[in-house]
């Protein structure tokens, strides 16, 4: 089909616009991990841009040498995958039970649960939940509070209703219970869904550092976002410090090739990367996943 000019030229401008878009995304990126491999010594004098101008592995050297890093490393995995699991478990469980026609109060309880989608305790009344449940200081508060949620909830939900009615009804006429239908024909079937959510899931709990930084005061239960915040804030407390003492600060960087910007950019790629790995192979479940869910009702 042969397009016209006019055609032609907002094609033209529809792909220099995204292509300013993506790359506005993606330099803060690249940037820090070209920050990341430049010695933290020389990118204080500023200027890089595209490429490392004095290529070094200290910072990623002190990274991994670091065991407060490492630990907070392997308490993210854990809580990524332990997390996951449980709450697209608990979530899809729970979404499941909601499809039925049957249950006494059903709209009730989709209208309670749409209204704590749009109104909260407060932060305040939160942590005097957490405490009063005794889950202050432990891994499974990063884990249980945020077990069920709503928006995926209703997404499962819709997908749920849209599978075709005589698959539960011919598992039922074989004496399969409810839990059977649903670990054998229902879960097992929602692989798009399953994934999209999944993805989405591991994303928040890999990301999340507030939570941890209220509920948890015990260093070695601190996830690596927590601890990226904290060099994060640190590196802001430094920068002010020189400000207010520059002769001092100067003297003291001379003293080490790695500074804090420099080891804060090594730690955000060792934290972001992993996460990163995984979108590859989801990434065909997204459209599918997603559109499924929401249009099917």
């Amino acid at each position: 089909m042969k397009l016209s000019g006019g055609d032609k030229v907002l094609s033209v401008t529809i792909y220099v616009l995204l292509c300013i878009l993506g790359f506005t995304a993606f330099y803060p990126f690249w940037n820090a991990g070209v920050v990341s491999f430049n010695l933290g010594t020389d990118t204080m004098k500023g200027g890089i841009t595209f490429w490392p101008r004095a290529f070094s592995l200290e910072n990623y050297e002190v990274v991994f040498k670091d065991k407060r890093l490492i630990d907070g490393f392997v308490i993210s995995i854990l809580r990524t995958v332990i997390g996951t699991v449980l709450t697209i478990l608990a979530t899809s469980i729970f979404a499941y039970g909601m499809t039925k026609r049957e249950l006494i109060g059903r709209k009730f309880y989709m209208i309670a649960c749409i209204f704590t989608m749009y109104f909260s305790g407060g932060l305040i009344p939160s942590y005097l939940l957490i405490r009063e449940l005794g889950l202050m200081n432990s891994f499974w508060v990063m884990v249980i509070p945020g077990l069920i949620s709503v928006w995926n909830m209703i997404i499962f939900r819709a997908f749920f209703m849209g599978m075709p009615a005589g698959l539960e009804e011919s598992a039922k006429i074989d004496g399969s219970s409810n839990w059977g239908v649903f670990f054998r024909i229902i879960f097992p079937l929602s692989g798009p869904v399953l994934a999209t959510l999944s993805l989405f899931t591991a994303v928040y709990h890999w990301n999340d550092w507030f939570a941890p930084g209220i509920y948890i005061s015990n260093v070695d239960l601190l996830p690596i976002q927590t601890k990226l915040q904290q060099i994060l804030n640190s590196n802001i407390m430094n920068e002010q410090m020189s400000k207010m003492d520059s002769s001092a600060s100067s003297h003291l960087n001379q003293m080490r090739s790695v500074t804090s910007k420099s080891l804060s950019m090594a730690t955000m790629m060792v934290a972001t990367v992993p996460i990163l790995c995984v979108y590859p192979f989801v990434q065909k479940y997204f459209v599918k996943g997603v559109l499924i869910g929401s249009l099917k009702e």
